[in-house]
């Protein structure tokens, strides 16, 4: 993960694009997380028994939806950087109660890392 400094570098450049991720959860606002995601990006995960999935737009709407978190704990799991593509994944608590962990990926385009895609698993317990 970190065994370069080039690498060490990308990994602090992935995690601030992460935090654009957690500052939108922590505010309850959609707009805030938005420098994270490629325009494009997409979303899937379940919700109970339902099938959450689409354009990141779902996501910008269920976080204004769901308003601030701000007790919200994260901590990046794991990051794995290969050269102009990396995955992520990101264990969440008390997001307003809820658990998660969102495995990301994402990719270097014209040289800024954005998030294409999130997959999310909601812990029940």
């Amino acid at each position: 993960m970190k065994n370069s400094i080039a690498n060490t570098h990308e990994y602090d450049v992935i995690a601030g694009v992460v935090q654009h991720y957690l500052d939108g959860a922590i505010s309850g606002r959609g707009n805030d997380m938005k420098p994270a995601f490629h325009e494009d990006a997409t979303v899937f995960g379940y919700v109970g028994e339902d099938l959450f999935a689409g354009p990141i737009q779902k996501l910008y709407d269920w976080t204004d939806d769901n308003g601030p978190a701000p007790g919200l704990i994260a901590h990046i799991a794991h990051v794995k950087i290969s050269e102009t593509v990396a995955t992520l994944r990101l264990e969440l608590d008390d997001w307003s109660g809820y658990r998660f962990t969102d495995l990301f990926t994402l990719l270097k385009v014209d040289g800024t890392w954005k998030i294409m895609n999130k997959v999310f698993h909601l812990h029940t317990e």
